[in-house]
C-alpha cells in the first residue's frame, strides 16, 4: 500500500464531523431553498439571524482581502526573482515562489487560462437557466430522470404521486426546482448516468441502518446542487473563496467537474448522514458538515482532480 493511499484512508477518517468544529464556515449563508423550507415543515426549518448574516459577510470580506494581499505578495516575489534577480541566482533560489508550481503559488494565481475562462463561463451559463416546466426540453429531462432511475416502469404523468417515490415533496416535481435551477436536474441525470450503482443504492437507501424519518432523495439532490455553487462560489465573475480557486484548477482538467464533484457531494452527504444517525430534521446540519469537509479535501495539496480526492473511493459505477 502507497503512503499516498494510506494518507487518503486515514484523512477520510473524520466522515462522522466530529472534528469539523475547529474549521471556518465563513461565507456559508445558509440555503436560500432549504430541504425544511417549504410546506409543512416551514416553522420547523432554522433560519439565519440577522447578527449571524452580518458576522458572515464580514468574515468573507476579511478572507477576500487577506486574498488580494497574498496574491500581491506572490506577484511580486515571481517579479523580483525572475526579472530583477533571475531564477538562477543566488538570492532567487531563496525566494520560496521562484519559478515553483507548488500549491500556495497555484491556489492564489489570480489568472485563468483561456480554457479555464471558457469553461467557467459555460458552466455559469448553465447555472443561469431556471427550470421551466413548460419547456419541452425540461420534461424531456425530468422524463429521463425517471427512466435512469426506474428502468423497466411506466413513465407516470409529469402530475402524480407516483413522483414522491422519487423524494419529491408533491406530485409535481416543477415546484420543488426554485433555488436549483434546471442544472440541478442535469446534474441529477449525470450521477444516475455516470455512477449508476451509487445513484441507485442512495435513491433506494440501500446502504446502513437508515432512519425512520428519511431524507426525501431527489430535493436533497436539488439542495446539494445549491449548496456547490455557493460553497465555489461560482454566481458571478472569477471565484474568490479558496474552494472555488481550486475548483477552477479542476475544470482544467475536467469540463465535467461540476457534476463529477456533485456526486463526490451526493455519497459524502449520505456517508455523513448514517454516521450521525440522523433524521429528516438535521439534514440542513448535515449538508454544513458534508460542505465543510468538502472544503477540506478540496484543500489537499496532492488533488488535481475530482477522482483525486478522498470521499470520490466512495463512489462505484
Amino acid at each position: 500500500m502507497s503512503a499516498r493511499t494510506l494518507r487518503r484512508r486515514l484523512h477520510h477518517g473524520d466522515v462522522d464531523g466530529k472534528r469539523e468544529e475547529h474549521f471556518d464556515t465563513s461565507g456559508y449563508d445558509g440555503l436560500s431553498e432549504p430541504l425544511l423550507g417549504t410546506h409543512e415543515h416551514d416553522d420547523m426549518a432554522a433560519g439565519l439571524t440577522f447578527e449571524d448574516i452580518w458576522n458572515a459577510e464580514h468574515r468573507r470580506e476579511r478572507l477576500q482581502w487577506m486574498l488580494i494581499l497574498s496574491q500581491l505578495v506572490v506577484q511580486w516575489a515571481q517579479w523580483l526573482a525572475n526579472v530583477v534577480l533571475g531564477s538562477g541566482s543566488l538570492i532567487g533560489r531563496f525566494l520560496p515562489f521562484a519559478g515553483q508550481s507548488g500549491s500556495s503559488r497555484n491556489l492564489l494565481h489570480p489568472y485563468l487560462s483561456p480554457l479555464q475562462e471558457e469553461r467557467l463561463r459555460n458552466l455559469q451559463q448553465r447555472l443561469g437557466v431556471c427550470f421551466d416546466g413548460s419547456r419541452a426540453e425540461h420534461q424531456d429531462a425530468l422524463k429521463q430522470l425517471w427512466r435512469l432511475a426506474y428502468p423497466g416502469r411506466e413513465l407516470p404523468a409529469l402530475k402524480s404521486e407516483l413522483w414522491k417515490e422519487m423524494g419529491w415533496q408533491g406530485s409535481d416535481p416543477s415546484t420543488d426546482f426554485r433555488g436549483g435551477g434546471f442544472v440541478s436536474l442535469e446534474n441529477l441525470i449525470f450521477f444516475a448516468k455516470k455512477y449508476p450503482d451509487s445513484f441507485q443504492r442512495l435513491l433506494h437507501k440501500k446502504d446502513g441502518t437508515r432512519a425512520e424519518w428519511e431524507y426525501p432523495f431527489a430535493v436533497a439532490g436539488i439542495n446539494i446542487s445549491f449548496m456547490l455553487v455557493q460553497m465555489l462560489d461560482l454566481q458571478t465573475g472569477k471565484p474568490s473563496t479558496l474552494a472555488g480557486i481550486k475548483f477552477v484548477e479542476l475544470l482544467a482538467e475536467d469540463e465535467m467537474a461540476f457534476d463529477n464533484l456533485y456526486c463526490v457531494a451526493f455519497q459524502m452527504m449520505d456517508a455523513q448522514w448514517l454516521a450521525k444517525r440522523a433524521s429528516y430534521m438535521e439534514f440542513n446540519d448535515v449538508l454544513k458538515s458534508t460542505r465543510m469537509q468538502l472544503e477540506r479535501e478540496l484543500a489537499l495539496e496532492d488533488v488535481y482532480s475530482v477522482k483525486d480526492l478522498p470521499a470520490y473511493n466512495l463512489l462505484t459505477v
